[in-house]
């Protein structure tokens, strides 16, 4: 006996198709005089239609998690598996599991259904999509997006940015010179991937311009915390082979600002890639963007890098003021010591995590970073 199909009512985006206006009313009626009177006098009024905010989906339930879709729909029965290595637009470059890469759009049906997120298919996913060769069509068409873990996303006027999907770990580039280091941006990147359960590896990129005694300091903060800390240097070769190493055999999702030499290191590290790359502004002291889009770049040693576009803020999404505080690890020991449970650490008397900063366990830099980032951005 066949299986039943689940049939599922799902949220679609509001007035998602445009209801087609007939502006010839009063010109028909004149040149049909005569059919005036058999005109319907009254319109029937309806819910359903192209306009309607609800649908039956035949497919599975699934989880919201990481702005994924609450249905997974049904599958056509030749549908193929593989990951989305970029998006470009309306189309995706996907890999195959069979290492044929296909480009692809997106069904209809994805892009309707409600969600938070600028672009329904994100570097990284693994999809199911349909694609006959036989067919002549050079295109093939996504038909459902698994469900994802591990996401690195920001929030993009009030709806999620998600840059990559399914990754293993990842690198936080700074640059200790030439664009000057940005702690508090090396600060936001750990709280998501704390939040998002993401290994976290640090890399201070362009240590040759300073003194490596002027870096120990922030080195030494990171590393007490448990986070790994590369010094690296493209134009001396200073820890590539340990970064060779550290990107080996998983995804590694490589982020920082502009400038900071993240295509310049990938470079070093797989040099068939050949990606572009530019100066730093002499003028701003910022970089040029020559990385437009997230994509996943096979490794010679197995696995993929994802090089991403230099990001100058990172605005924190899905994460409330309460959450920030947790998602710092040199504070968390000391938040269940407040006095008050409902502590923000910022003001009230008999605050453990105040009292820590003043005795010298805590870095002042760090707590001065969790208020910036508590106050500025999340209330």
């Amino acid at each position: 006996m066949a299986k039943k199909r689940n049939k599922i009512r799902a949220d679609f985006r509001k007035n998602r198709g445009a209801r087609p206006r007939t502006g010839d009313l009063t010109r028909k009626f004149a040149a049909n005089e005569d059919k005036t009177n058999d005109a319907a006098l009254g319109e029937r009024l309806s819910g359903k239609g192209e306009l309607t905010r609800k649908r039956t989906v035949v497919g599975e339930e699934a989880h919201k998690d990481d702005g994924g879709f609450a249905v997974l729909p049904d599958l056509n029965l030749h549908s193929r598996h593989g990951r989305v290595l970029r998006v470009h637009g309306l189309s995706s470059t996907v890999q195959a599991d069979d290492g044929t890469i296909v480009r692809c759009v997106t069904r209809r049906l994805l892009r309707t259904m409600a969600t938070d997120q600028r672009h329904v298919v994100a570097a990284g996913d693994w999809v199911h999509f349909h694609f006959d060769a036989s067919s002549g069509v050079a295109e093939g068409v996504i038909e459902r997006v698994e469900p994802r873990r591990a996401v690195l996303s920001r929030s993009s006027r009030g709806r999620q940015h998600i840059i990559v999907t399914n990754v293993d770990q990842m690198l936080i580039v700074g640059s200790a010179a030439e664009p000057y280091l940005k702690p508090n941006l090396i600060d936001r990147f750990l709280v998501t991937a704390e939040q998002h359960r993401i290994r976290p590896v640090i890399c201070i990129n362009k240590a040759d311009l300073v003194e490596r005694a002027d870096l120990q300091p922030l080195v030494g903060v990171y590393s007490r915390m448990g986070y790994r800390v590369l010094l690296t240097s493209v134009r001396t070769g200073q820890g590539v082979d340990r970064l060779r190493r550290v990107m080996a055999g998983g995804a590694s999702v490589i982020v920082g600002q502009s400038g900071v030499g993240k295509s310049s290191l990938i470079n070093r590290v797989e040099p068939d890639l050949n990606l572009r790359v530019a100066e730093v502004s002499t003028e701003s002291q910022k970089g040029r963007h020559t990385t437009t889009t997230a994509q996943l770049l096979p490794l010679a040693g197995g696995g993929y890098v994802i090089d991403t576009p230099g990001i100058r803020q990172f605005q924190l999404w899905d994460i409330i003021a309460e959450e920030v505080a947790g998602c710092y690890r040199d504070l968390r020991p000391y938040v269940s010591l407040c006095k008050f449970p409902n502590c923000t650490h910022t003001h009230e008397a008999e605050c453990a995590v105040k009292d820590a900063v003043a005795d010298g366990h805590l870095d002042a830099r760090r707590y001065e970073s969790y208020c910036h980032l508590r106050a500025g951005d999340l209330e």
